[in-house]
C-alpha cells in the first residue's frame, strides 16, 4: 500500500541501532545544535511559557546522584525548566545537569527520566563529572553505539553492544556525553543527527570523540545518609499517575499508560532502534498517540509528517510502526 505518495519527505541514510537512542529525554527542548538540531517536531517556535497559575503545582524530591541533601522541586513544564529547578535546588549551573533517573542513583539506562514522571518517583540527577578525549579507529560499519539524549541539548551513550568496536575501549562508558566528534561541537544536537554523523564516519579511519562522564560519588552512602536516621529518608516512588512533560503547552498530570499504550510504545521504540539507531520512549510515545485512533497506513504517514517530518521517516518504518500498534493493540505481545 503506498504511503502518502508525493507527500513524503525523502528519508535520510538509516542508521544502525548502535548509534543513537531515542533517549527518554528526547522531548524536543534543547536549542538548535550545529547540524541544524529542533524537537521531535523540529525547530521550536519561539513559545512563552504558560503562566505560573496553569503550572502543575506538584512537589518532588531530588538529590544530586553522587551524594546530597534532598532538595524539593515544584512548577516546571519541561525537561529544561526541570534542569533548571534541580540546579537552583543545589546552586549548580543548569548546563551541569546530563540527565537524571527515577527511582535510583546509579546510571540505570533503564530508568532515565524521560518525557514522563511518576507523581511519587522520586529523581537523581547526575551532574558532569571527568572529561576525557578518546581515539577511535572504525575497523566495523558498526560501532556497537546507542545514543539518547536528555532533552535539553546533551546527548549521550546509553547502550554499548556486547563484543563490539566501543566495548573493547575501557574508557567509554554508559552515561558518558558525547561532547564533539573531531573538534565538532554536538552540545544543542538531539540524538539522529549524532547518530547520523558516527554513522557517516568512514571505516578504516580514526577518530576523536570528546565525552564528559557523569560525577561519581567517593563515599554515596555516607553522603546520602547524613542528616537524617537510618530509614528515615524520602522513599521511593511507586509512581502512581504520571506528570507528561511536553515541549509546547503547559504539562498534564495523566494515568499511567494502559497495557496496550505500554506495550506499543516499547514495540515503537525497538523499532526506531533497529531502523534509526536511537532510543527515545517520549518519541514512540508521540508517535503511539498520534497513530492509535489512526484508519489505515496512509493516515498514520500523514500525521507523522505533519507533527514528526523533520524525522522523514521512510515508508516501511511506518508500516512497521502501523504494524506494531495494531499487534498490540489485539494483544500480540
Amino acid at each position: 500500500m503506498p504511503l502518502g505518495l508525493g507527500r513524503r519527505k525523502k528519508a535520510p541514510p538509516l542508521v544502525e541501532n548502535e548509534e543513537a537512542e531515542p533517549g527518554r529525554g528526547g522531548l524536543g527542548v534543547g536549542e538548535p545544535g550545529p547540524l541544524g538540531s529542533g524537537g521531535a517536531g523540529g525547530p521550536q517556535v519561539g513559545l512563552p511559557p504558560p503562566p505560573a497559575a496553569l503550572r502543575p503545582r506538584l512537589v518532588f524530591h531530588t538529590q544530586l546522584a553522587h551524594g546530597s541533601p534532598t532538595g524539593r522541586i515544584e512548577g516546571f513544564t519541561n525537561v529544561k525548566e526541570l534542569y533548571g529547578k534541580i540546579a537552583e535546588a543545589f546552586h549548580l549551573p543548569a548546563a551541569e545537569v546530563m540527565f537524571c533517573t527515577l527511582n535510583t542513583h546509579k546510571v540505570d539506562m533503564d530508568k532515565l527520566l524521560g518525557g514522563q514522571i511518576g507523581l511519587e518517583d522520586f529523581i537523581f540527577a547526575h551532574v558532569k563529572g571527568q572529561r576525557k578525549e578518546v581515539e577511535v579507529f572504525k575497523s566495523e560499519e558498526a560501532l556497537g553505539l546507542t545514543i539518547t539524549d536528555n532533552g535539553a541539548g546533551y546527548a549521550f551513550i546509553k547502550r554499548i553492544k556486547e563484543g563490539s568496536v566501543i566495548d573493547h575501549i575501557q574508557l567509554i562508558s554508559v552515561g558518558d556525553m558525547i561532547e564533539a566528534i573531531n573538534g565538532q561541537s554536538l552540545l544543542g544536537c538531539r540524538h539522529y543527527e549524532v547518530a547520523r554523523l558516527l554513522k557517516e564516519l568512514p571505516r578504516g579511519r580514526t577518530f576523536t570523540l570528546k565525552l564528559t562522564e557523569p560525577r561519581k560519588a567517593f563515599d554515596m552512602i555516607s553522603q546520602r545518609s547524613a542528616g537524617g536516621r537510618p530509614g528515615s529518608g524520602p522513599q521511593l516512588g511507586t509512581g502512581r499517575g504520571t506528570l507528561r512533560l511536553r515541549s509546547r503547552g503547559p504539562a498534564t498530570v495523566e494515568d499511567l499508560p494502559s497495557a496496550f499504550e505500554e506495550k506499543a510504545i516499547e514495540k515503537v521504540d525497538d523499532l526506531l532502534e533497529s531502523y534509526m539507531g536511537i532510543r527515545d520512549t517520549e518519541l514512540a510515545a508521540t508517535m503511539v498517540e498520534l497513530g492509535k485512533d489512526k484508519k489505515n497506513p496512509d493516515e498514520l504517514a500523514e500525521a507523522l509528517d505533519e507533527r514528526l517530518g523533520d524525522f522523514a521517516f521512510p515508508d516501511e518504518f511506518v508500516f512497521d510502526v502501523w504494524g506494531a500498534i495494531g499487534d498490540a493493540k489485539v494483544g500480540r505481545y
